[in-house]
């Protein structure tokens, strides 16, 4: 064909028009997509991340105060300990219990004011359960009830909830000018917000910002404390072997090793700092009811040797096996640990607090495993005393309970994780009544709780327990808005009413469900005064906040009481 230069020059500009149409269309499609990525973005005031009861509280707050609300829960159960096998609440005085946390413990009541919840037990009657009480409270409970509870707070206040959902820690939060502007999961999901709080037992949303925080004991010398770091003039007796018990596989030959879960690490001096935490433990939800009764499981992975230490144990005349199955309402327990060996899987959580989400599953597991052993060996080995074995066997997992996990509890209790180190650090100093505290959002009462921390070899060659604590305070005590808040230089807009700034020991106080509740709804009253001013988190007025919280029916002072 012959050139044609008009011919080639239409050609030209016609598949000149076609690329720009095309690249028009991409760019479109680009643009489009990019919008649609942004819409997807799911946008709050307030951005919980956790599924405790510190998260439901708080939500409800925030929903009761006029703000919008997401929850970001890794959990599929809401109300972590509350609601997973903590029915027989640590709850110190009573009267310290204010606000949302108190309104969750009078809908325990009215719950079982109900005939009808008492399926495998007789009802006692409104009238045995509290008398001549405005808006009458109830402490025990079963897991199931609770859970109901927080799922109605949450049908009520048509709260979003967002479960399973888990925080992308490496790359999940994106920060600007010391804020967080929004966190995104694994799943990749998008949260953003105004405010956040991190209301999870392990502070994920917190370490992942950047925020300072503990893990392990101080040294008393830290905070000027009595009762942190290594302490092995242990103060709850009941925790420790009070005989001389062989620690070697062989007794008397050290060369034939340790019995399983004893340390060979020689124990520090009293009041040494280090990274070991208190022991974790299920709380079990069993039942003697026959027809709600289904048999402890045998491990496949069972082995007897695990518990040989128990078997010394009683073979030593220990027979306290039954003390801590507390009873709760239809023929149930809240069984905790007790004794020198139980429960608690001392020293096998510590790298717990800073592990990787596939780490920690395998610590819940081994955790689940060892418990499950603990209570088939029990019910079943000819090492334990006859009269405990048939006695253990009349117990088993309550049928109505977990249905959805082989009737196990679905929380482990993470007694204690990461510690923030935030604008005002709580010590025994606060919690013991030996200093005024600034600025209080909260109370605590129960006494500095801290279980076993370590099993080890005494240089008279026997097996003792190191790191259980139980030290009353006085009288309730008040919890510092500075010990829920972030220093502003590290983030200005984050709320901890967990993974709270205090010592371990201190913590050890503070960490009871109700507490935790308390500090989530005081976080949230925060967190809507800060947003309403347009200001940091650690620049809220207190008089204001105070005002709020008193309002809303907190407890902040003796005073209040």
């Amino acid at each position: 064909m012959d050139f044609n230069p008009k011919y080639d020059k239409y050609i030209i500009m016609q598949r000149l028009l076609k690329s720009i149409f095309i690249l028009f269309i991409l760019f479109s499609v680009t643009i489009y997509s990019q919008g649609n990525q942004k819409g997807n973005i799911k946008r709050a005031d307030i951005i919980i991340y956790g599924g405790t009861s510190a998260a439901i509280t708080a939500a409800v707050e925030v929903v009761q105060s006029g703000k919008t609300v997401i929850v970001v829960s890794p959990d599929i159960h809401l109300g972590g300990l509350s609601s997973g096998g903590l029915g027989y609440t640590d709850m110190g005085n009573k009267a310290a219990i204010g606000g949302i946390s108190r309104e969750f413990y009078h809908r325990i009541w009215q719950a079982y004011n109900d005939p009808a919840t008492w399926k495998w037990q007789k009802y006692p009657g409104n009238g045995n359960m509290a008398k001549n009480v405005e808006k009458p409270t109830m402490w025990t409970f079963e897991p199931r009830i609770a859970e109901q509870v927080f799922e109605d707070f949450i049908i009520e206040n048509k709260i979003a909830v967002f479960r399973d959902e888990w925080l992308d820690r490496k790359d999940g939060v994106e920060m600007k000018n010391g804020k967080i502007v929004s966190i995104t999961t694994l799943s990749g999901k998008t949260f953003s917000g105004k405010m956040f709080i991190d209301a999870t037992y392990e502070g994920d949303l917190m370490a992942a910002t950047g925020v300072s925080y503990h893990v392990g004991r101080e040294a008393c010398s830290v905070y000027n404390e009595k009762c942190n770091g290594v302490q092995s003039l242990a103060r709850h007796h009941s925790h420790l072997f009070k005989t001389e018990i062989d620690p070697y596989k062989i007794p008397g030959d050290k060369t034939s090793g340790l019995l399983y879960g004893i340390s060979p690490e020689p124990i520090a001096a009293d009041c040494i700092g280090d990274k070991k935490i208190q022991a974790y433990c299920f709380r079990m939800c069993m039942s003697n009811h026959p027809d709600n009764r289904v048999p402890f499981p045998k491990p496949d992975n069972y082995d007897p040797s695990k518990y040989e230490l128990l078997a010394r144990v009683f073979d030593s005349g220990w027979l306290e096996w039954f003390v801590k199955f507390d009873m709760i309402p239809n023929r149930k327990t809240d069984t905790n640990n007790h004794g020198p060996f139980s429960s608690d899987f001392i020293g096998m959580n510590y790298d717990y607090p800073e592990a990787s989400y596939e780490r920690r599953k395998e610590i819940i597991k081994e955790h689940e495993d060892y418990q499950k052993g603990l209570l088939y060996f029990v019910g079943n080995d000819h090492r334990v005393p006859a009269e405990i074995r048939a006695k253990m066997q009349n117990w088993g997992l309550a049928k109505d309970e977990f249905a959805d996990n082989g009737n196990w509890p679905h929380q482990l209790y993470i007694r204690e994780a990461r510690r923030m180190i935030g604008v005002y650090v709580t010590t025994e100093n606060d919690v013991l009544g030996k200093r005024q505290v600034p600025e209080p959002v909260g109370m605590g009462s129960y006494g500095m709780d801290s279980h076993n921390v370590q099993r080890y070899v005494t240089a008279g060659g026997f097996v003792q327990n190191e790191g259980d604590i139980g030290v009353e305070p006085p009288f309730p005590y008040s919890i510092s808005y500075g010990s829920i808040i972030p220093k502003k230089e590290e983030c200005s807009n984050l709320l901890v009413p967990v993974c709270v700034s205090s010592s371990h020991i201190a913590y050890g106080s503070i960490r009871m469900e109700p507490v935790f509740m308390i500090l989530g709804q005081s976080a949230a009253v925060a967190a809507g005064l800060a947003i309403d001013k347009k200001i940091a988190i650690q620049d809220v007025l207190y008089e204001t906040l105070k005002k709020e919280l008193i309002k809303k029916g907190q407890r902040l002072t003796l005073e209040d009481l």
